[in-house]
């Protein structure tokens, strides 16, 4: 094949511009179908024969997905007019093409189950044993898709009534007590504070997440609000593997910051062999609660610093360094593991400083980050280390263009939350598949000119 010639790295895009037949091939063999197919196959051996060709079918929602085809109906149309890509798909000569209702009840089936994360955990764990994710650093962000549906007219607001002025009455506050201790007993995990999520487990994180479509906000880059109607998707992607590690997607309205515990502890209990140090996000996830569970799970937090109108400590600069009398920043030097503590030195501006000796400007300082684990992470921040670890998020913003450009994650066409999950779900499975097809054709590529 013409792909063995390749002298360069192989990647994503090449494994695009092969011929439909290989780069299906490669896709196919990353999956493992049988855990789907014992969802949508007949369970009872009494009855009509079933005449569907589930496995082809599967194939086929797969090979949707890479060649970008937007609606069942379009892939009907693909299968009925070229025959070479039904062959490709595993249809037989026999088989006859699905109906649009036959795909519609067996997407039904599957969306009502957990089998593509599953069958995603399978192809991780798969990948993690063949070396192609070594990843020590995460990087998490989410990412907004539109939903088909027309938004919802919006409801016109009842006018608030005036306030009572002055105190309120024993009674009064005894009454306003109730309600909020009823409102809270009622909240659901999700509208509940970030906090509340730590001791609730994996399981019921992801159960009880909303997926109603719902009007979002998020500003660009320029600084304006940009609203859409539909949902999030929210990805943990390694930042050297660039393999989606953990995903989930909610409402639109859903905090960016609420998604992140789940995909933390996701990460920690479904893929036991992966070695995290680092979890890399952005200003949104600044949350005492998220670096709680980050350090919960063995690694470190490397997430922008979002003030909150705060201001900075007596005797520290804006990185949360300490500074000596003159205000001059100490410099971070290293981390002790073992006792979880950054030391600094002193700076180097004090050199020839008369209090160099004086007990006011000592020569070394040294911080436990459990003091407050969202001031000082390792490495600490303002430091070189911590601007190199931090430049890596850029893994997941990437991975997410991919996703949009080559894998319609924006073409959600289902109008129900469930359905929507499982085109999502598929979405990142394939594109987790793609990437183990061009990683194991890349290594086939090195051992083939190594022995040239």
């Amino acid at each position: 094949m013409s792909i063995i010639r390749q002298g360069s790295l192989f990647s994503l895009e090449e494994l695009f511009d092969l011929e439909p037949t290989h780069r299906f091939e490669g896709v196919f063999s990353a999956i493992d179908i049988y855990p789907i197919l014992a969802v949508v196959s007949k369970k009872s051996v009494y009855g009509a024969p079933v005449e569907l060709n589930y496995p082809a079918m599967i194939y086929s929602l797969v090979a949707r997905i890479t060649e970008r085809i937007p609606r069942i109906k379009d892939l009907i149309k693909r299968l009925k007019n070229d025959f070479i890509f039904r062959l490709d798909c595993g249809f037989l000569l026999s088989d006859g093409v699905p109906s649009e209702a036959s795909y519609s009840r067996m997407i039904n089936k599957l969306s009502e189950s957990h089998i593509l994360e599953k069958v995603q955990e399978k192809l991780l764990i798969q990948a993690l044993t063949e070396g192609f994710i070594d990843d020590h650093n995460v990087s998490i962000d989410s990412t907004h898709v539109e939903a088909r549906d027309q938004s919802p007219p919006k409801e016109e607001k009842e006018e608030p009534q005036p306030k009572k002025r002055g105190r309120k009455t024993k009674a009064e506050h005894e009454q306003w007590l109730l309600e909020k201790a009823e409102q809270e007993a009622n909240a659901t995990i999700y509208e509940k504070t970030i906090e509340s999520q730590l001791d609730v487990t994996l399981e019921e994180l992801r159960t009880s997440t909303p997926l109603t479509p719902e009007w979002g906000v998020k500003k660009n880059s320029a600084g304006k609000n940009v609203f859409w109607f539909g949902y999030k998707s929210h990805l943990a992607v390694g930042t050297k593997s660039q393999y989606i590690l953990q995903s989930m997607l909610s409402s639109g309205s859903l905090n960016d910051g609420k998604a992140a515990i789940p995909l933390l502890k996701g990460l920690k209990e479904r893929l036991l062999d992966l070695l995290v140090k680092h979890a890399i996000m952005d200003s949104g996830y600044d949350y005492a609660a998220i670096y709680k569970q980050v350090y919960r799970i063995g690694a470190q937090s490397v997430i922008a610093y979002n003030k909150k109108n705060e201001s900075e400590p007596v005797g520290f600069d804006k990185y949360f360094a300490p500074t000596c009398v003159r205000e001059h920043s100490y410099k971070y030097d290293s981390f002790d593991p073992k006792y979880m503590s950054l030391k600094y030195t002193r700076p180097k501006e004090c050199k020839d400083c008369p209090l160099a000796h004086d007990s006011l400007c000592q020569s070394v300082y040294k911080i436990r980050i459990k003091t407050d684990l969202r001031r000082y992470t390792a490495p600490a921040r303002g430091s070189q280390k911590w601007k190199d670890v931090y430049k890596e998020r850029s893994a997941v913003e990437r991975v997410i263009a991919y996703l949009k450009s080559y894998f319609q994650l924006n073409n959600i066409r289902h109008r129900t939350g469930k359905k929507a999950k499982f085109h999502v779900d598929l979405v990142t499975l394939v594109y987790n598949a793609s990437k183990l097809a061009s990683d194991r054709i890349n290594l086939r590529l090195q051992e083939v000119q190594a022995v040239a």
